[in-house]
């Protein structure tokens, strides 16, 4: 999903590269690890915290159009090519894309690089100054202080349209060539095991059908379509991790051998292959599920739609694990994933047992959160977000420490049972603290502050290590944290941190999971 070269070369010279470097499987800048944990990446957009890229126009939004005299984004709709470049612009008309959209200062000061390719002219907005401008290059100052910027087209030459643009971090034009990471983000996940691809690959709801919809090195944004493989395999195989891949619900088989061909192709051969059909097909907040019942349903599997998508969840994973099989020449390089519900060992018994799918598996996959989710009404006395947005943060911390974490970790328990009784391993595709108002309850601001003041808390940080203990004493095996790095809000406070430019000194759950896995190596 990625490649080597993203800085002045030319498109076909960075597509050259790619593959090149990809091909070369040069030494990860780390050896392989033999961790317990993985980390679940965070999704991108112009708001994403993490800053994985230094090139930051990768996570740019959508251009927006505009015209002179009406309101905000309501210009004519946009002609742009197959890649999402704009190839012509109507009379007093133009288009914006808002850059790390991050408030407090969050992203780094200093003097930013933007180059492009094609006939045009840009400009920025909502900065602090521009240092130079010369014909495909401007050098600029944004004010982190002041939140996030706007690059804005005014022209673009149709027959020589502005494309490839690339709005790079301080201290960066050159060394992108060689890395478009930031050596933050790589640092920080150096020693884990795996990382999870769902946010980055855009699983849920993914319109994906054939290889040609995938997302493309060239692609105007990453934000879109999501990260190309090239990338996610240029990361892995720097880090030597291990890679957790997603396949779209509606990707048909072409797509999925592709994919898979692709992957033994440039994935350094010493590392394992997670797959996993699509993403929490038993969560009816998703359109995968959804689909899936609707497929069940139309091949007769069952008569009740969850119990049908549950089932045809369990037949097209068997599918494309045949597909990765036969790409793969067999099953050593590759952990076939089925993924169930938690707290219902009913629907891991249903996906691993309809038609001996367990015999095509290699490890059920849950997300054992110890969760709060509390509505704004409840029936009878169940806690409801008032009540609990009343007390006091060593109350909550009580409440988790005695009921929610203890019952987390029971699940854990009643999960590898089934594991052992279909002959397969336990992992967690997801994992860590769910405190958060549902129903209503996201509204109470007092409860989304508790719930934050919980997450900063020095308690949180041994709750995690309990967490984690309990996890690897019920014969658990690789464990995926959600998630990275995002800002925290009134639907959850998922990241270990907030911010890429926090570090463990400043977050107890990073710490906790950091200490723990280094003092937790795998078997």
């Amino acid at each position: 999903m990625r490649m080597r070269v993203f800085g002045l070369t030319t498109l076909s010279a960075a597509l050259t590269c790619a593959v090149a470097c990809n091909h070369a499987r040069t030494q990860p800048e780390t050896a392989p690890t033999r961790s317990r944990l993985g980390i679940n990446l965070a999704v991108p957009a112009d708001w994403n915290t993490e800053l994985p890229f230094v090139d930051v126009f990768r996570l740019s939004r959508q251009w927006i159009s505009q015209r002179k005299g009406e309101p905000w984004g309501k210009g004519p709709e946009l002609q742009r090519d197959e890649r999402g470049w704009v190839t012509r612009l109507e009379p007093d008309c133009w288009a914006d894309t808002p850059l790390c959209t991050i408030e407090g200062g969050h992203y780094p000061a200093g003097e930013y690089v933007c180059t492009w390719e094609g006939r045009g002219k840009l400009e920025f907005w909502n900065i602090k100054q521009v240092v130079s401008g010369e014909p495909n290059r401007i050098v600029f100052e944004p004010d982190p202080a002041k939140g996030g910027f706007f690059l804005r087209l005014l022209e673009t030459d149709p027959n020589d349209y502005v494309r490839n643009i690339r709005v790079l971090m301080p201290g960066f034009e050159e060394a992108v060539r060689d890395n478009p990471f930031h050596p933050t983000f790589l640092e920080r996940w150096r020693g884990l095991n795996a990382y999870r691809f769902v946010e980055w690959m855009l699983t849920n709801g993914s319109p994906i059908e054939t290889w040609e919809d995938r997302p493309r090195l060239e692609d105007c944004n990453w934000t879109e379509k999501g990260i190309p493989l090239e990338v996610m395999i240029d990361l892995c195989n720097r880090q030597g991790m291990d890679p957790w891949f997603c396949m779209p619900h509606r990707a048909d088989d072409e797509y999925i051998r592709q994919f898979a061909q692709q992957v033994k192709r440039d994935l350094d051969p010493s590392l394992k292959v997670h797959v996993e059909y699509s993403n929490e097909i038993w969560n009816s907040v998703f359109e995968q599920t959804r689909y899936s019942g609707e497929r069940g349903i139309e091949l007769g599997l069952a008569d009740k739609p969850w119990e049908a998508g549950w089932r045809y969840c369990a037949l097209r994973s068997v599918q494309i694990f045949g597909i990765w099989e036969e790409v793969f020449g067999g099953t050593d390089r590759l952990v076939r994933v089925m993924a169930t519900q938690s707290v219902v060992p009913y629907i891991s018994e249903q996906k691993l047992g309809f038609q001996d799918a367990y015999r095509h598996c290699d490890a059920l996959a849950i997300a054992p959160y110890f969760a709060m989710n509390l509505p704004e009404r409840a029936e009878g006395d169940a806690l409801t977000a008032a009540t609990v947005a009343a007390w006091p943060v060593d109350q909550l911390l009580d409440h988790v420490e005695t009921v929610v974490l203890p019952a987390a970790i029971e699940d854990m328990a009643k999960q590898k049972a089934v594991a052992e009784k279909f002959g397969v391993d336990l992992v967690c595709y997801e994992a860590g603290q769910h405190l958060v108002g549902v129903q209503g309850g996201e509204n109470n601001e007092a409860l989304t502050a508790l719930f934050q003041a919980a997450n900063r808390h020095p308690r949180m940080g041994e709750f995690y290590t309990r967490y984690l203990d309990g996890w690897r004493d019920a014969g658990g095996g690789l464990c995926y944290i959600f998630s990275s790095v995002g800002r925290w809000s009134k639907w959850g406070s998922w990241g270990l941190l907030e911010y890429y430019d926090e570090t463990a000194d400043d977050q107890p759950k990073l710490k906790a999971v950091l200490d723990w896995n280094a003092a937790n190596p795998a078997d």
